[in-house]
């Protein structure tokens, strides 16, 4: 493959605009079906659970690009590809393979173990009533309150920033770089640049913030960890790490706790089965999980030799992107009501989290943050409504995250 194939591509949509239509007409064309992604990237896109599953636990399956993507020379001959570089022009465990990978992940994996994440249950509790206190205040009188932007946002991003030792000043610069980030739909030379140059601003910051005034916190510690020993650590690799558990410790966080309250107030006989103790809250995030998952494609990974998938070979060095939205929306694994929510059908095998030595190692903190600010929320208002019709709402500009730009309610009755 080279980017002048002839192979015929369906052309992704950059805006994420009807990701589970998108789904099902890629599932529609075969097991894995050739993909053009924003700015003309040539990939693949597995559109089926068994099919993804396979692939991501497959070894030959690469995170590396500058070991794996024979397209990796290429990509500064391609200013349109440049959105790309925040995702796999990086070095940190999301894009290494092998000893790599392990290496870096090491460093990570402690701060976000059970015992680690139950300590900061008291901080998740006092915020969430904190954010839900401002949240009537705001919304008394019947007005329009947004829950995303009052509430899924600010609990995450808060939480995640304490546990990295980001100073409030610098919190807004943060959540507004991992937002561009995200966004896919802008896939310009002068996008990229701008999300460099926020790359090369606010994490730097950040690091000589916390090496003047070291606290008790994840970024103090791998900052340490560098000082001690760079072939553990470089300053490349500190900077990347930063960059991707910040971001994936909020904004995934933010859409699973707005993707699960639009859900309910969608389907009001599942929140009655809720209140009545008939479905867990645990359930509601595992169905919330399958069917709108918070990321529902990444890119990229990469054929380490070629691989089959049924009747069709990716050959060794083409791209590929994981598709968690399809898999999770796949009839043939969860039967032919798979796009309807439904938190009592038990989908906990979903793959949103990931499966393998890849799998997000902030899991726990983010269930326990949805596990706190759901039933919290919908406790503290229990004539809880969508302030909109159905097909108002608004999918945030990414054909990677799946979630709303705002979750316009009203509070009471």
């Amino acid at each position: 493959m080279t980017v002048t194939d002839r192979i015929d591509r369906f052309v992704i949509d950059s805006f994420g605009s009807d990701i589970p239509g998108e789904s099902a007409r890629l599932r529609a064309l075969g097991p894995v079906v050739p993909v053009e992604l924003p700015g003309g990237i040539p990939a693949w896109a597995p559109t089926g659970y068994d099919v993804l599953k396979q692939l991501i636990l497959d070894p030959q399956v690469s995170k590396d690009p500058r070991r794996h993507w024979k397209l990796w020379p290429e990509i500064g001959e391609h200013p349109s590809w440049g959105w790309l570089l925040g995702w796999v022009g990086v070095v940190n465990m999301f894009s290494t393979y092998g000893a790599d990978h392990t290496r870096l992940r090491k460093l990570v994996s402690p701060s976000f173990t059970h015992r680690r994440t139950e300590a900061m249950r008291p901080r998740v509790e006092a915020v969430t009533a904190e954010l839900l206190d401002a949240l009537e205040s705001a919304g008394t009188d019947g007005d329009v309150v947004d829950v995303k932007a009052g509430f899924a946002h600010p609990l995450p991003l808060r939480i995640i920033c304490d546990l990295f030792g980001v100073p409030d000043e610098m919190r807004e610069d943060t959540a507004r770089l991992i937002a561009a980030i995200m966004d896919t739909s802008d896939p310009t030379p002068e996008h990229a640049a701008f999300v460099q140059q926020q790359i090369g601003t606010v994490l730097p910051a950040l690091i000589a913030h916390r090496s003047e005034h070291p606290g008790d916190d994840l970024t103090t510690e791998l900052i340490r960890v560098r000082d001690e020993d760079g072939d553990r650590l470089s300053d490349e690799e500190l900077l990347y790490t930063l960059l991707l558990v910040i971001g994936a410790g909020f904004e995934t966080t933010v859409n699973l706790i707005g993707n699960a309250v639009v859900a309910l107030l969608r389907r009001p006989e599942q929140l009655a089965a809720v209140r009545a103790g008939k479905i867990t809250w645990d359930a509601v995030v595992d169905e919330t999980l399958r069917v709108h998952p918070s990321i529902a494609a990444l890119p990229l990974r990469f054929a380490v030799t070629d691989l089959e998938v049924g009747d069709v070979t990716i050959p060794a060095g083409d791209a590929i992107i994981t598709t968690y939205a399809a898999a999770g929306l796949d009839p043939a694994h969860y039967g032919p009501d798979a796009d309807v929510f439904d938190a009592s059908r038990g989908a906990d095998d979903h793959l949103a989290f990931g499966i393998g030595v890849h799998r997000c190692i902030g899991a726990p903190l983010a269930r326990m943050e949805a596990l706190t600010a759901l039933p919290a929320l919908f406790d503290r208002f229990p004539e809880l409504r969508l302030a909109v019709g159905e097909g108002e709402l608004r999918q945030v500009p990414s054909f990677i995250a799946f979630g709303w730009q705002e979750v316009p309610v009203r509070l009471d009755a």
